[in-house]
């Protein structure tokens, strides 16, 4: 009897302890679909945000601006990849926060059909981006300038054509002319004879790219969901660069983007490793890139003080307690 009345004791106390809590249930909208989204599908594989108490439901939106309106209208928690959308709603009042963010630098390729083979030779060719002011688009802004090159002066017609794989396909078809596109999609074109005429993943063009986006309310409320969250993240990065974890990261990455091949894997796999930060703080640099392309068509854009968009009060927190180092020990 004595032994059983132990072995209730220790049971009570393992429930009570949160094993058997519940979980917060949260939406997470991803506006893009690429590579650099692994780490969120590995912290939610891995079981990093379940062991924080979370279940992280991922909602493929394609592109940022209903993913916004979601997060606005209290449907979704957090948006990754909205940092184009997120200004663009800054500016009419919304109230949002960068809270980080996986990739700072400009990755895409430069992508034309066959018979196009220097940047100069755009000129008054078709250029197909995912929408108007989204993300690829400013990506798109952002490499045409650094090669020199204006749509207006140089007659580059933008045409929306969908998100990347639309892209691609429409290069295939012959709609348009050329395509910023992520390495995995790249790597398929160009084994069909389509030219990579730039890529800017050397080019150290800063670029918001990759965000993750919350609502000033939100943050204030749920701290600690936010906490949460952002430790299964911090998880799910250090997994994914890791180089003894790349078979599992390449047997994720494959599945999550039906990729064909081995090959177009490893591609994925280079671009993940050479874009996503150890440490996902965001950039201001690159919100400010944005913010001087945007407010060409937005002018309410330019009052924006992007240094009060980002807050990234937890995520520093979170790295400078030692969180980083806890996880690294649990390596070895």
């Amino acid at each position: 009897m004595r032994k059983l009345l132990i072995a209730a004791v220790f049971f009570l106390v393992w429930f009570k302890s949160g094993a058997a809590q519940p979980q917060t249930k949260i939406y997470v909208g991803l506006s893009t679909l690429n590579s650099r989204v692994t780490p969120l599908w590995i912290a939610q594989e891995r079981g990093f945000f379940g062991k924080n108490g979370l279940e992280v439901l991922l909602v493929l939106t394609r592109v940022s601006q209903p993913a916004i309106a979601a997060l606005l209208a209290g449907e979704m928690q957090m948006v990754y990849g909205g940092s184009t959308a997120a200004l663009g709603a800054v500016s009419s009042g919304a109230d949002l926060k960068v809270i980080a963010a996986l990739t700072n630098r400009l990755t895409y390729d430069l992508v034309a059909r066959p018979g196009i083979n220097r940047p100069e030779e755009l000129r008054g060719k078709r250029l197909g981006v995912g929408s108007i002011g989204g993300t690829v688009w400013m990506g798109a802004m952002l490499g045409l300038e650094h090669l020199g090159l204006e749509p207006s002066r140089d007659r580059i017609s933008i045409l929306v054509v969908g998100d990347q794989t639309n892209t691609g396909q429409a290069l295939e078809a012959g709609s348009i002319d050329a395509a910023l596109l992520d390495g995995v999609f790249t790597h398929r074109l160009r084994h069909k004879g389509f030219p990579v005429i730039a890529e800017f993943a050397g080019a150290n063009i800063p670029f918001a790219g990759q965000g993750i986006v919350t609502s000033g309310s939100y943050l204030m409320k749920q701290p600690a969901v936010i906490e949460n969250f952002l430790k299964g993240l911090l998880e799910g990065i250090h997994f994914s660069l890791a180089p003894p974890n790349k078979a599992a990261v390449l047997k994720t990455m494959t599945e999550r983007l039906r990729l064909p091949d081995a090959a177009s894997a490893e591609v994925g796999y280079q671009d993940l490793i050479r874009g996503v930060e150890p440490k996902p703080y965001p950039s201001l640099e690159g919100l400010r890139n944005l913010q001087r392309l945007m407010r060409v068509h937005n002018p309410k854009v330019a009052s924006i003080r992007v240094e009060e968009m980002v807050d990234d009060r937890i995520l520093r927190r979170i790295i400078a307690g030692g969180f980083l180092d806890t996880v690294r020990s649990s390596d070895r």
